[in-house]
């Protein structure tokens, strides 16, 4: 029971990191899951039962306040939901050890692109036109795959990509990506159901996390506009980075002395990007404030 209760609190975490960055849901949910001792299948194949729940209610909202593209989420989610299933397979295959290590590795990368989206916050306008079928199923695929095996990333690969073409509008990119990755769970979830077998998904587990993130949603969307977002992104990235890298290097048997240079190296390397942020953020509002004087 008690580790129920602490698996609800990680779903309420991973609930507000993804409320007020919408992203990061089931990466952030799937690493603390690791850190329990749970292996990644089974981890990963938890966080994307509860997904199911958590996106279709997501998706439903979005269409209601006229975010969606139901074509880009034909594009991109059909695609997405075969990536997925492909991904909860060869996940269900690989040995605990293997898995370990590429979940690890996964995740870390993912955590090193959410630092550096959110620590130099750059978006594209957006230009004319509408993001191309053979642009959308590749992209639906590869993010569907990555998001079955690293447990998440479905946001990170596809939102950032859309957002970064510049061809949909930043509340319709959410809105339809939120809406396709409905697909793309229920799709991964089949997978795991038939990789792992039904008797092996622990849906106390799964339950858990569902009702950590519906009591957390609230507070994730009181938050999300009275948090300063970018530095959250910041913040969710090292703690990524820093876990997923200590996974990994004690996976491959790395020492003690290596690894704590490796930390070191990674705080230092957050550092900097974090110290470029605020240099880029000064200039942008000095920018600001020289616009409007010339405008009195």
């Amino acid at each position: 029971m008690r580790r129920l209760v602490l698996i609800a609190l990680l779903g309420s975490v991973a609930q507000l990191v993804d409320g007020t960055l919408g992203m990061a849901y089931g990466v952030t949910a799937t690493t603390a899951l690791l850190i329990t001792g749970i292996t990644p299948a089974v981890a990963s194949a938890s966080v994307h039962l509860a997904e199911v729940g958590t996106t279709l209610a997501s998706g439903l909202s979005h269409w209601r306040f006229g975010n969606v593209d139901w074509r880009v989420v034909a594009l991109i989610g059909v695609p997405g939901g075969v990536g997925a299933f492909a991904g909860a397979t060869f996940l269900s295959g690989l040995s605990t050890e293997s898995a370990s290590l590429w979940v690890a590795a996964l995740l870390l990368l993912i955590g090193i692109y959410i630092l550096v989206r959110f620590a130099t916050g750059k978006v594209r306008a957006v230009l004319e036109g509408r993001p191309a079928g053979k642009f959308l199923g590749p992209l639906g695929l590869v993010a569907g795959f990555v998001d079955a095996t690293g447990g998440g990333g479905w946001g990170p690969v596809a939102t950032s990509t859309l957002l970064s073409s510049g061809k949909l509008e930043p509340r319709r990119t959410v809105g339809s990506v939120s809406a396709a990755e409905f697909i793309v769970s229920v799709a991964a979830s089949i997978g795991f159901l038939l990789g792992l077998g039904k008797e092996n998904l622990p849906l106390g587990i799964v339950a858990a996390l569902l009702v950590g993130g519906v009591l957390a949603a609230p507070l994730a969307a009181w938050l999300v506009s009275r948090l300063a977002t970018r530095w959250l992104g910041v913040s969710v990235g090292l703690v990524l980075i820093l876990t997923n890298a200590r996974t990994l290097l004690k996976g491959l048997g790395v020492a003690d002395g290596p690894r704590l240079l490796v930390y070191g190296a990674l705080i230092a390397g957050w550092a900097a990007v974090v110290g470029y942020s605020l240099r880029t953020t000064g200039r942008r509002a000095d920018d600001e404030a020289r616009r409007e004087l010339e405008t009195v």
